[in-house]
């Protein structure tokens, strides 16, 4: 199939659809509409979408851990799942349901209504039985001039809900894909769907938000009834106390009697003395219960608990509860009475991190500052990644420079960049770093272990050549002496390449030589080379 796709009374018309049997393996592609007519009027997702899907048969489109992780993992999919693609079908929403935009001249429109809402109320179990996952999420333009991408995908109403459905799945395999580009796919980050609530959801036909809230309400009791049933006790404790927060409700503040029922403990001094990794303590934090913290700090429970096994969901191992409030976006109450109990404020994780990295709020980092949590550097590239500009304005307010260097000599701009895809607001972030003299034409300088990792991977690329490594062994032969321009060309960021672009950025090489231009094109990032083409003098 080529150009346009066709709408399905055409499609079953010419007998190309099938219905869902047992052992059929279903490929579930949840995308962001194009026009208001039509999803994808010059065929631009399906040709994406196609070349993806042949890279996953082929094996030359690795799909790895999203996050920082993309650099250092080689993990694919696995070659049996390849082959299952390869006989697989596609749920395409333009295809599956019956769309009242492209009803068949001679039928009833009462009809189609009709069967069109059947098929979007069915929704959640198309999801439950597709065995994939895939979110398509390219830069492109919509039809309004409007830029589409992850971000804007994620702000979307009915994407939210497809994506609840598959994450509070009770399958084993909740994964998704998220597919950037023909060559850049990645496993979504935990904690990207937890701060896209549905009930928050974008959508162009108001009603349908009650409609669709509902589906949520419905996905995470299912989840909850499930978990209770069957375990795991973590991720059930997990979901009782992030139940509120993700529904968008207020915080329940439980007796102690309901306390110990919901998260199924015999009595406080077992609570207290719980050292698991989603404990009493992790379940009020969660929950923003913080007159349970302090029942549970008289009782001699540690404020300083690490966290395990959680990363799934966004949470990695030895983050600390005050760690899990600020990422969580809990209220500043449960911050300061995590502090006022003896939490540390300049603990690190196994990464280096604290909690003032992870900060999604203004009053967040105003907390920490006052509480003497020290204001490092590198904490903007968290911050601005992650939180909202005002959070970022309150950070500079605490003299936290972002000409200053990081991790590897360098400033705030290029682990933003990459950090940022499911940021909305992130480009309002990136011309206030700019404003306050966060340097754009920077040279990313790793250092130590990273530098040597960097350096295989260069050696490797000129072994095997470029095409044929994978996309972390490319990214690490690329980003040593890249600047953030370079940086935004190479993972297809249109709206940095373009701010940069209107300041005024340098088009400079990296250490392999490699201009912005060249890591756009490289990476099948086409949209950007009419932006970045440089002529030589």
């Amino acid at each position: 199939m080529e150009g346009p796709p066709e709408p399905h009374h055409r499609l079953q018309e010419r007998g190309l659809l099938h219905q869902w049997y047992p052992r059929m393996f279903v490929i579930f592609v949840s995308h962001q509409w194009l026009s208001s007519a039509h999803p994808d009027p010059h065929g631009q997702q399906l040709a994406l979408l196609q070349k993806a899907l042949q890279g996953i048969i082929e094996g030359s489109l690795i799909v790895q851990d999203d996050h920082i992780g993309v650099y250092w993992s080689e993990q694919g999919l696995a070659s049996n799942v390849r082959r299952y693609v390869a006989d697989g079908f596609v749920f395409f929403d333009w295809f599956a349901i019956p769309q009242i935009t492209a009803r068949q001249h001679g039928i009833n429109e009462e009809a189609t209504k009709s069967d069109a809402a059947l098929a979007v109320q069915s929704i959640p179990a198309y999801v439950e039985l597709s065995n994939m996952f895939i979110a398509l999420v390219p830069e492109l333009v919509h039809a309004n001039s409007a830029c589409v991408n992850y971000a804007t995908w994620l702000s979307r109403g009915w994407c939210r809900a497809e994506l609840w459905c598959r994450l509070l799945s009770n399958k084993e395999d909740t994964s998704v894909i998220v597919v950037y580009s023909a060559t850049d796919a990645k496993f979504m980050f935990g904690i990207d769907w937890q701060n896209n609530s549905i009930a928050e959801g974008d959508f162009t036909v108001e009603a349908d938000r009650a409609q669709v809230v509902q589906l949520a309400v419905m996905a995470v009791e299912s989840k909850l009834q499930h978990l209770q049933a069957h375990g795991p006790l973590s991720r059930h404790r997990f979901y009782t106390a992030m139940r509120p927060k993700l529904l968008c409700k207020p915080s329940l503040l439980r007796d102690l009697k309901t306390f110990l029922h919901d998260f199924r403990y015999d009595s406080l001094l077992e609570a207290a003395r719980d050292r698991s990794s989603m404990n009493a303590v992790m379940c009020s934090v969660f929950s923003g219960d913080t007159g349970m913290l302090r029942l549970l700090a008289e009782n001699q429970a540690d404020m300083n608990h690490t966290l395990e096994g959680m990363s799934d969901l966004g949470y990695f191992d030895t983050q600390t509860a005050l760690m899990a409030a600020t990422k969580s976006k809990q209220e500043p109450s449960v911050l300061a009475t995590l502090i006022e109990l003896r939490a540390n404020v300049n603990a690190f994780s196994r990464t280096g991190l604290t909690a003032m990295f992870m900060c999604r709020s203004p009053d967040h980092v105003k907390l920490l500052h006052e509480s003497r949590a020290d204001v490092l550097h590198w904490t903007l590239s968290g911050v601005a990644a992650y939180a909202s500009p005002e959070t970022v304005q309150a950070l500079l307010e605490c003299r936290c420079d972002p000409g200053r260097g990081e991790f590897s000599r360098t400033g705030p701009l290029h682990f933003f960049c990459i950090l940022s895809r499911g940021n909305h607001r992130a480009g309002q972030t990136l011309e206030l770093l700019l404003k306050h003299r966060a340097d754009m034409n920077a040279r990313f300088l790793p250092e130590g272990q990273a530098d040597w990792d960097c350096r295989k991977a260069e050696a490797k690329v000129a072994l095997l050549g470029y095409s044929n490594c994978s996309v972390s062994t490319r990214w690490r032969a690329s980003v040593r002496g890249i600047t953030p321009l370079g940086y935004a060309a190479m993972i297809g960021h249109g709206q940095f390449t373009k701010i940069y672009l209107d300041q005024g950025a340098e088009h400079l090489p990296n250490d392999r030589g490699d201009l912005p231009e060249d890591l756009a094109r490289k990476h099948h990032h086409h949209h950007l080379l009419p932006a970045l083409a440089t002529f030589s003098t």
